[in-house]
């Protein structure tokens, strides 16, 4: 029996030498390794194969997208999009042109100043006061405005590349 027991041990330890233990692999190697089998079994497919495929996988999703359509234009058609009311608004609400409250840094241009606009506000996080400006240029018809001015603008349409206000009044005149 010692007979048998010798040869069982040196097969199993010849086994682990001969089949070394695989080292593990990562799920990206695992996911690269499993890719690249089922692409090497996939049959070949010609140019006109695989443009018919795609053909036919872009016209069904043409016809999904016609169907979503349809059914979005039947709900707003229906107001089931409103809350409350179930009807749409009657109209969009018109908004206010803003206000704004700045320092005439130039009066250089003819009928055009350039007013500074300064913002204090506490940073959300840290809580410490962030100061900014911001430059506007503003349509002055009488050249009412001087330099150091403290001045009112409201919000207008584009009057030119640059200039989208337009002044109100002067609030304080610079001594």
């Amino acid at each position: 029996m010692a007979d048998d027991e010798t040869p069982e041990t040196d097969q199993t330890s010849g086994d682990a030498a001969a089949t070394p233990a695989e080292p593990a692999l990562s799920s990206r190697e695992e996911r690269a390794r499993s890719a690249h089998a089922t692409r090497s079994q996939r049959p070949a497919r010609t140019a006109e194969q695989r443009d018919a495929d795609r053909r036919e996988l872009r016209k069904g999703k043409a016809l999904a997208r016609t169907r979503r359509r349809a059914q979005e234009k039947d709900k707003r058609a229906s107001g089931a999009g409103y809350p409350g009311t179930g009807t749409p608004p009657a109209e969009p609400a018109v908004s206010t042109p803003q206000l704004r409250t700045g320092t005439v840094v130039s009066a250089k241009p003819d009928k055009t100043i350039v007013v500074r606009i300064d913002h204090a506000r506490r940073h959300r996080k840290y809580e410490k006061i962030v100061r900014s400006t911001t430059k506007l240029h503003v349509h002055d018809e009488t050249n009412d405005a001087h330099e150091g001015d403290v001045v009112r603008v409201v919000e207008s349409r584009p009057l030119s590349r640059t200039k989208r206000w337009k002044l109100v009044e002067v609030l304080e005149r610079a001594k």
